[in-house]
């Protein structure tokens, strides 16, 4: 997709961990590296000890515990100055947006009193019925910009019908249906969660929301917004035909989330085997339609032949191709004549056919915090050759740096780089947040597992508790964790398996011990904190083998460009920067 620096860890954690020897000398009553004037300037309250602070509920003054705050806090924001750059002007309600009275009072009783920039332009385009494309920076509002709009148009489908069992013979399509695809289980409950918090006067959530992932199977009742991972929904409905026709026929609205991820990778197949399989639904029902048109509402899936639906779907394989060469659509008519080895003229058939036009009866929305388009294997790319009609909403600091985060660079060393990063978290613990007033959280990113453990036994070591988090943890730990965080603050110490998507509130300070690996884990790790108007620091640790690239991404922010240009896969790049830094060593 896009050129990665390296697979390897960055820095030498693992190898720091695995002998106290090697350890210990460095955990010095003072750090020799807060000497420097750019870190000590850079940290004024890390101490000379090696003493933490512990971390606790904060408590309220009738002795309650304080919960974390949430969206409604975030209103105070805009008094300081950030607001800006995230909420929408004064004048822009919910109501002007479209959406009626009911939905508007959930969101104001759910905290959100006002829309995001982001949802002040998603929303219209999704009511108006056409495809949609979501870009923007993380913790702009995407997740509540394609849900509002979905909630108010299957509310009005819905008409006080009852739900129809959705477990003996299939999905029932008495209404209309929302699907939200999301690359991982913790993410889907996430999105029912979200979904779930907006209620009526009366406490109950506006539509019912079924996840579709993990241990949790096929719903009993069916819901109006299903959310799932791409691989168990084709778990789900592909062994039972019924249920699968009558599914793809009820499905009126299909999200997906973290869409450059769907779209890329070892999602790929599964996701485009799907919206072949809802576009193969579409023109069923057109086509049907075009030919019974006194009887179009009628048309029922189970009346036509079994294999009709598997013989006009288009195979995963048929999509478009990421070569270096565009590969030119031909007609069901047209064959191409090329020479085989033996010089012999042979013919075959267009790699894709194209198919008779049809009325569309779905809508796609794709929803990322990066969509890069730099290139015919990105996903921006692919989205613009399979929906080329779909309206786009670009946030305006997609890609580039974010005003309200503060960012902090510093070169290490074997030597010091267990210094820097204890100065770094114990910065973050002491100082006080800027947003928030009630528990301090510090994200702290590395590259692999055993990175992680690394860390996490250099700072226990050091008197910093902290939490572990990545995939060798079970899901119910990781879980468990990602609740604790919430509530409780501390040190969360990660792979990039918690930098996307999950959204956890008031995070002051995310610290990359080991620097990311490519443009996109970069977004999405300093995207962790100054989420929906707030402001966050960003401490980024880094080595000789790092210069470069580092550079280059600084650059990129001071001249106001893309970051994800920082990261080309074209080896011109690459050799640009090999060749700078020779410049710069015969220079000195």
């Amino acid at each position: 997709m896009l050129f990665r620096h390296s697979s390897a860890p960055m820095l030498h954690f693992y190898k720091l961990s695995s002998s106290p020897k090697l350890l210990f000398p460095q955990l010095r009553i003072t750090f020799p590296f807060l000497s420097s004037p750019s870190l000590s300037s850079s940290f004024p309250n890390s101490s000379t000890s090696l003493r933490v602070h512990l971390f606790c509920l904060a408590q309220s003054n009738d002795g309650g515990v304080r919960s974390f705050a949430t969206a409604a806090a975030v209103s105070t924001t805009a008094d300081r100055g950030g607001g800006e750059t995230f909420f929408a002007e004064e004048g822009v309600s919910w109501n002007a947006l479209g959406l009626p009275d009911t939905i508007s009072q959930a969101l104001s009783n759910a905290g959100f009193t006002r829309p995001s920039l982001v949802q002040a332009e998603s929303i219209p385009s999704i009511l108006s019925g056409k495809d949609s494309i979501i870009a923007a920076e993380t913790g702009s509002g995407k997740t509540h910009s394609y849900l509002v709009p979905l909630i108010h148009k299957l509310s009005a489908s819905i008409g006080g019908s009852v739900c129809d069992s959705a477990s003996d013979k299939g999905f029932k399509p008495s209404r209309e249906v929302s699907l939200v695809l999301c690359p991982n289980v913790l993410l889907c409950e996430q999105v029912v969660r979200m979904a779930s918090g907006l209620c009526d006067e009366n406490g109950d959530p506006l539509i019912k929301v079924a996840a579709v992932c993990g241990r949790q199977g096929w719903p009993v009742y069916q819901p109006d917004i299903l959310v799932s991972t791409p691989a168990a929904l084709l778990n789900n409905i592909e062994p039972k035909k019924q249920r699968k026709m009558s599914f793809l026929r009820g499905v009126k609205y299909v999200v997906f989330d973290e869409a450059d991820m769907l779209l890329c990778g070892s999602f790929q197949n599964q996701v485009i085997r799907l919206i072949n399989m809802f576009r193969h639904d579409e023109k069923l029902l057109s086509w049907t339609s075009q030919s019974t048109a006194d009887n179009a509402s009628e048309v029922d899936l189970e009346t036509l032949p079994q294999d009709a639906l598997e013989q006009d779907e288009e195979s995963p394989n048929d999509a478009p191709q990421d070569d270096d060469e565009e590969i030119e659509s031909l007609s069901e008519e047209e064959e191409l004549e090329e020479g085989n080895e033996d010089g012999v003229s042979v013919q075959r058939k267009g790699w894709r056919r194209v198919l008779k036009p049809y009325d569309r009866s779905k809508q796609y929305i794709f929803v990322a915090a990066t969509l890069p388009a730099n290139g015919k294997r990105t996903a921006g790319a692919v989205l613009k050759r399979m929906f080329p009609d779909a309206r786009w909403v670009n946030g305006n600091y997609l890609h580039r740096h974010n005003p309200r985060l503060e960012r902090k660079w510093f070169e290490v060393t074997v030597d010091s780089q267990v210094d820097a990063l204890i100065g770094a978290v114990k910065h973050g613990v002491e100082s006080e947040t800027p947003d928030n007033n009630d528990v301090s959280r510090t994200m702290v990113f590395a590259n692999t597992v055993e990175a992680v453990e690394a860390v996490a036994k250099i700072l226990e070591r050091a008197g910093i508790e902290c939490y572990r988090y990545h995939k060798d943890a079970s899901l119910e730990e990781r879980a468990g964790m990602l609740d604790d965080f919430r509530e409780k603050g501390g040190i969360f110490v990660c792979t990039d398996a918690a930098a996307r998507g999950v959204d956890i509130p008031n995070i002051s300070h995310v610290i990359q011990a080991d620097f990311a690996t490519s443009a996109v884990d970069f977004l999405h790790r300093v995207g962790r904190t100054g989420r929906a108007g707030q402001h966050g620091v960003v401490t980024s640790l880094y080595t000789e083998s790092n210069r470069d690239l580092v550079s280059a991404i600084r650059e990129a922010e001071k001249l106001g460009r893309p970051v994800e240009t920082a990261f080309s896969r074209k080896r011109g790049f690459r050799n640009k920067l090999k060749k700078r830094s020779k410049l710069q060593f015969a220079s000195q």
